[in-house]
């Protein structure tokens, strides 16, 4: 009895899930896309829009993140293994980018739906204005009945402004978007209790909170073609949850896979969102921006932002890291440099290192009284705790 109820609630919470996602984002792992070889797999391909084309026949908007460039660049060189340099990279890229959408509209013309590209770097989204902009280029592409196809620009990405992989630039789309459904089609069956190369070891089908337990769950294996692993998926799946939406992961090799989905039919991991979202503002501060600095904080401090919700004042901060200006991105993390929080300075480091330590009665007579109170407002500050986690 007590495990036909758990069958139930698990089925109920899929059903939910699918009826608040009247947006989906759909991220396609290069394994799920090309052949051991390398070869883009245009029947994986075709199959794949035809399911994206029955979810979209339902009403929803869906947008994909896919991968695959560089390995189609690699089949289309004839190239027997995956480059390593950043040069070879960018270059299989470049090739395989054309040949990846070319592919892409061949399969979805057929069902009269329109295709656009898009593709990003990390300081696309690390801008307010142009995070917006892109924003409402999505927007307006599912006002023009299109389906978008995003990717990152691995022809121009460099260290400094790569995703790191699709999974993170998946769910930096999913919180851009506000889309209450994030789908990662990989090559496990999900998140498994357990070693997978173990027959033995069964998939967790819903997950509630992703914490230690469950980041410890995560392997270290990554695929010859991919840049991923389950340590990148559940890293994307913490960053959606806790902004308020969910997370499926299922094999993308599964037959219909897309289907059984949005028929809440029980395959791979479902992770549910946290109870509290973020807003906008919230998502580009503690999500999508780069930080460029740290403001370490004393536990007092730490306590008043995280537990009671107040501004971070000069006085319960101890030291002041790295180069920013005022407005920048900062993490705020304690003496023992965990990360729980991050926002918008109102000083730059220069400044900030002049103040720290101090009452606020006292800032005005060191800079003057065109000054703030606060070094984070309490409105431009975003708890990231919870979302790293185990990262």
């Amino acid at each position: 009895m007590e495990a036909n109820s758990s069958i139930s609630r698990e089925v109920n919470l899929r059903r939910a899930v699918l009826e608040a996602a009247h947006t989906v984002v759909i991220k396609v792992g290069t394994n799920v896309l090309t052949t051991s070889q390398g070869h883009l797999d245009l029947e994986r391909v075709r199959s794949l829009v035809e399911q994206v084309w029955r979810i979209r026949q339902t009403g929803r908007r869906v947008a994909l993140v896919s991968s695959g460039a560089i390995g189609a660049g690699i089949g289309q060189l004839g190239l027997d293994r995956r480059p390593t340099d950043l040069p070879h990279l960018q270059a299989a890229a470049a090739v395989g980018q054309s040949y990846l959408m070319a592919a892409y509209e061949s399969c979805f013309r057929p069902h009269g739906c329109r295709t656009a590209q898009i593709l990003l770097t990390a300081s696309d989204l690390d801008s307010r204005t142009r995070y917006l902009n892109v924003r409402n280029t999505l927007l307006t592409l599912f006002e023009w009945d299109c389906i978008p196809i995003i990717n990152e620009n691995d022809t121009v990405s460099t260290a400094e402004i790569k995703f790191g992989d699709n999974d993170h630039l998946a769910a930096l789309v999913t919180n851009l978007l506000h889309a209450p459904l994030l789908i990662l089609l990989t090559n496990v069956e999900g998140l498994y209790r357990g070693d997978p190369s173990d027959p033995k070891a069964e998939v967790i089908s819903v997950v509630e909170r992703i914490d230690e337990s469950i980041t410890n769950l995560a392997g270290t294996s990554r695929s010859p073609l991919g840049t991923g692993g389950m340590k990148s998926k559940l890293r994307a799946a913490q960053l959606v949850t806790s902004a308020g939406e969910a997370v499926w992961m299922a094999h993308g090799g599964r037959p219909r896979v897309l289907d059984d989905i949005l028929d809440a039919k029980p395959i791979g991991t479902l992770f549910l969102a946290s109870e509290t979202g973020l807003n906008a503002r919230q998502r580009w501060i503690g999500l999508a921006a780069k930080p460029r600095g740290r403001l370490v904080v004393d536990a007092g401090a730490r306590r008043a932002v995280e537990e009671k919700g107040r501004s971070l004042l000069a006085i319960g901060v101890v030291e002041v890291v790295g180069n920013f200006s005022k407005g920048d991105v900062v993490v705020l993390q304690d003496t023992q440099g965990v990360e729980f929080a991050r926002g918008l300075s109102n000083y730059s480091a220069a400044d900030a290192r002049r103040i720290q330590g101090m009452r606020s009665e006292d800032i005005v007579g060191l800079l003057g009284p065109r000054t703030y109170e606060e070094v984070i407002h309490r409105d431009n500050l975003v708890l990231t705790r919870r979302a790293t986690a185990g990262s």
